[in-house]
């Protein structure tokens, strides 16, 4: 999507510092934050620059109209511009506008989600090597989202246990995997390594990493401590664009999804996939094992089991999970 939050800058509107605060005060994500940012614009300019409170639900029902017929995005983006609209008039302008609440949201297809057969899952991991081989194997041996892999901090990772505690996941929930055993020496000389880059860091006068919420005005030293940076750090430092300090963020999406994109190619397995497709391969391989269904709803941090339950309908044993009689 074009961003059209690159015409706009923090002081040049007052409206666009409101929603950030707010946004910030309810502790939202950095991609959430953005993506918000974008949909709130764009609507802005929908409307030749109209300020949201001299609008009302017809303009949200023909901005999203103007996103299903002109622009042709899919639902679930058609919903997330609905959800930042909804946010700025609810949370931001505090309007009580009539029948905000009955807009209705787009219905969104269900599609089953794409699995790799576990001799394809070895296909692909065979090929990708360095950090970013570390990272897919994670992945697939953990059922962690990409954002939750790449914002796994040293502290997270309990080698006494192999656990790893995944902190702030989707709907804001922490939960706790496993390590898995293959992983615990790869993932020993991976923090070498981030130690490497992070004293280097603290040589130079630096060293600081994004921290959570207000942690950084409670704990002044934590932002440098060893146990708050990234298991996966970026090998550039960057401006934190909150903060304006430089420091080391973690590795970026991108590379990870490139990663991938370039082992499907190699492997030539013709699918449909992203890294997220290791998460799907991880529950549906784990229900082929025989788990409960319950377990591996808590291993993927799915509020209600019946998420989970899409992967029994792609479990490699024929449509439903029946076998054929011609089989037989």
């Amino acid at each position: 999507m074009s961003d059209v939050t690159t015409f706009y800058k923090p002081s040049d509107s007052p409206f666009l510092t409101q929603v950030r605060q707010v946004m910030r005060l309810k502790h939202m994500s950095r991609s959430t934050e953005k993506s918000y940012l974008h949909y709130i614009l764009d609507y802005i300019y929908f409307h030749n620059k109209r300020h949201p409170h001299e609008m009302g639900v017809d303009e949200i029902r023909q901005y999203l109209s103007h996103l299903a017929v002109n622009k042709n995005v899919a639902a679930s983006t058609q919903n997330i511009a609905l959800s930042a609209l909804l946010f700025v008039y609810r949370q931001v302008l505090k309007s009580d506008i009539p029948d905000i609440d009955n807009i209705e949201r787009a219905k969104r297809p269900k599609r089953l989600p794409v699995v790799l057969t576990r001799h394809e899952i070895q296909r692909v991991l065979a090929v990708v090597d360095g950090v970013e081989g570390l990272f897919l194997q994670l992945l697939y041996g953990t059922g962690m989202r990409l954002t939750e892999g790449l914002r796994l901090r040293v502290k997270d990772l309990d080698f006494e246990k192999k656990e790893i505690t995944i902190h702030d996941g989707k709907g804001a929930q922490d939960r706790m995997t496993m390590m898995p055993e293959k992983l615990v020496e790869p993932l020993r000389q991976q923090l070498v390594y981030a130690h490497a880059l992070h004293n280097l860091d603290l040589s130079m006068g630096l060293g600081e990493v994004e921290l959570p919420f207000a942690l950084a005005n409670k704990y002044t030293n934590a932002a440098r401590s060893w146990k708050w940076q990234y298991v996966f750090p970026s090998p550039t430092r960057s401006v934190d664009s909150r903060t304006g300090r430089k420091g080391r963020h973690h590795l970026s999406e991108d590379r990870i999804q490139r990663s991938m994109k370039r082992a499907l190619r190699q492997t030539e397995i013709n699918k449909n996939a992203s890294p997220h497709i290791l998460r799907h391969s991880f529950a549906t391989h784990l229900l082929e094992c025989g788990y409960d269904i319950r377990t591996v709803q808590e291993l993927l941090g799915h509020r209600d089991v019946q998420t989970t339950m899409v992967y029994t309908h792609v479990l490699n044993r024929g449509g439903k999970g029946v076998i054929s009689p011609l089989d037989r």
